[in-house]
């Protein structure tokens, strides 16, 4: 059973230090490189790598509550974190139910490797089900990757990419084929393109895959198209749904957290200069947000003790997986308005820690599964496939 600790790896320190620098990196559409740097130190990217392995040995649980804290502080760092944690949060399920197939990310990550999450594509609305990347079978078992991938968070900074595409040459095509490529291979590039509205630390830039070569000790999986309940689905589902929700509740936490100061900081002349935390209204916004923030963190920690337990949920898995993304990213959306309304005006400028968490927050809304398919998830759970 997992066993989460009292002691955050994240110190408070360091969580002011990487706050104190966010803003700056959104400003400048620049990567995080210091926070990088201060969470490698401190072995942050080897937290869900077990100890064999050269890592940390935490459990889903503990790093989730993690990702809370570093998504209140910095959205963009902690999105972009997520995605290397969540492939060794992979390895780690597999390992753990006796599946070897990930223990050399393991290995690897456990002397310092990164990992980037090289699957998203544009126009993809299948996401794991399907690819628009062509993967060529070679003769010596291995596979070359071409085709462009998107959203592949921490681009300065990955050594080694996840990806997967589509056989459909070998006798048994088409195939959905997972591997993983070096970033100094020839055929890998990625284009400067990552200028959005928020979660700009984050560095998501575009991976052209031209031929990008996995050996066959890196093939991962070959899996027919479409839904599937290979064991590396669920891992890849389990850990991106619950590692996102933890940074959208920490971006509704620190929103609360903002909003709750504005009031005891804002005076109105109406009131005869009391506080606005004496308003009646303003303290229904803040009790309405605090409500909605309060019910998040349950779920979030009680689906990633599951995972650590091994709980079987069996078909109702996936519909408690995307509801729980869509219900983190939807109440952080609610927090930070609530927050904004609460704050007033001076929210509204560029400079505003509030004004970027609304930014940030957006992004939530692209993140899979999409509003729509993970209602169609859950209606297939409860009502069956339509007909």
């Amino acid at each position: 059973m997992s066993n989460a600790s009292d002691t955050p790896l994240l110190d408070d320190a360091l969580l002011e230090r990487i706050r104190s620098r966010a803003a700056g990196y959104d400003r400048d559409n620049a990567f995080f490189t210091e926070d990088f740097d201060e969470l490698v130190a401190v072995g942050y990217l080897r937290a869900l790598v077990p100890v064999d392995f050269g890592g940390l040995g935490l459990s889903l649980e503990q790093v989730v509550l993690e990702q809370v804290r570093l998504g209140s502080a910095a959205p963009a760092t902690a999105l972009a974190v997520n995605m290397h944690l969540v492939w060794t949060g992979v390895a780690k399920v597999l390992h753990e139910r006796g599946d070897s197939s990930l223990d050399f990310l393991l290995d690897e990550a456990g002397a310092g490797e990164v990992f980037g999450f090289g699957i998203s594509e544009s126009g993809n609305d299948l996401v794991l089900f399907g690819s628009t990347t062509d993967a060529a079978p070679q003769p010596d078992g291995g596979y070359r990757f071409t085709g462009t991938k998107v959203f592949t968070s921490l681009s300065p900074a990955w050594t080694k990419l996840g990806t997967m595409g589509l056989d459909t040459t070998s006798p048994d095509a088409p195939k959905i084929v997972y591997g993983f490529v070096e970033r100094s291979d020839s055929g890998v590039t990625r284009k400067d393109d990552w200028d959005t509205l928020g979660m700009r630390a984050s560095q998501s830039q575009s991976t052209v895959l031209d031929g990008a070569y996995s050996p066959a000790n890196r093939i991962i999986r070959r899996l027919d198209p479409g839904p599937n309940p290979d064991s590396l689905v669920f891992a890849i589902f389990s850990n991106f749904e619950i590692l996102l929700a933890a940074v959208y509740t920490g971006v509704g936490q620190r929103a609360l957290e903002l909003a709750v100061a504005a009031a005891h900081r804002r005076t109105s002349l109406k009131a005869g200069g009391r506080s606005y935390a004496q308003d009646p209204d303003i303290r229904w916004r803040i009790a309405d947000a605090a409500i909605a923030q309060d019910g998040i963190r349950p779920q979030l920690v009680s689906l990633a003790r599951d995972v650590d337990d091994q709980v079987d949920h069996g078909a109702q898995w996936f519909p408690q997986l995307v509801g729980l993304k869509i219900r983190a990213t939807e109440n952080a959306r609610h927090v930070v308005d609530q927050a904004l309304r609460v704050s007033g005006g001076g929210s509204y400028f560029a400079g505003s820690e509030l004004g970027r968490l609304y930014r940030d927050v957006l992004a939530g809304i692209f993140h899979p599964s999409d509003a729509e398919s993970a209602h169609s998830t859950v209606a297939n759970a409860w009502l069956g496939p339509v007909e």
